[in-house]
């Protein structure tokens, strides 16, 4: 696996056990904690599209996204926990990651000196990245979560974005990032097909 945000994933998690334990007790199912983050994140990604010229909503951004990842962490970390997974869940989560990465940074087009196409092409390079993670399904491999540009990658990425925007940094160096994004994304495609394809063929040996 390549380098990524996502290796740390499992020190994530243990933070997060006080919050486990505190759902488990209020019986909130994992596919309750999707749905809630999906909707969460559809609805900062509306305040930043009706008001961009918010510099609030921005400075917020790398918290929610914060925020977003926990969640995404616990409904899986609560489906092992009470034994509740399910294909639903698991159909259910991937749906709903990627409307929320189009909810959230989609919006970011809107800003004053933004490439909107260089955008677009972030947002959909992102969708194709986590296709070719599900894709490995497909071949009967284990979905692959390789960097350098995964699901928490971005999001530091982009949170890094909102912060140089409240900061008011000239909008070529927001472009510059995106591009690094666009790029690493671009990497994480070929990454994901090809550690699937190895993985695959060793499987056949």
């Amino acid at each position: 696996m390549s380098i990524s945000i996502y290796q740390l994933k499992p020190r994530f998690q243990r933070l997060l056990n006080p919050f486990l334990s505190l759902l488990t007790r209020l019986g909130i199912t994992p596919n309750q904690v999707t749905l809630a983050a999906m909707m969460l994140s559809v609805g900062y990604g509306a305040a930043l599209a009706l008001a961009p010229q918010c510099l609030g909503l921005w400075l917020g951004l790398p918290f929610f996204l914060l925020l977003r990842m926990a969640l995404n962490a616990i409904d899986g970390m609560l489906a092992n926990a009470t034994g509740n997974k399910t294909a639903m869940g698991a159909l259910l989560n991937e749906l709903c990651d990627q409307v929320s990465d189009a909810a959230l940074y989609l919006p970011v087009a809107l800003l004053a000196g933004i490439s909107p196409h260089l955008l677009v092409l972030v947002v959909l390079f992102a969708l194709l990245a986590e296709f070719a993670g599900v894709l490995a399904s497909s071949i009967g491999v284990a979905r692959r979560f390789d960097g350098p540009m995964g699901k928490s990658d971005r999001a530091f990425a982009f949170g890094l974005l909102g912060l140089l925007v409240w900061a008011g940094v000239a909008p070529v160096w927001h472009n510059a990032l995106l591009t690094v994004v666009l790029l690493l994304s671009l990497v994480t495609v070929f990454n994901r097909l090809r550690q699937a394809l190895r993985i695959s063929a060793q499987v056949k040996q």
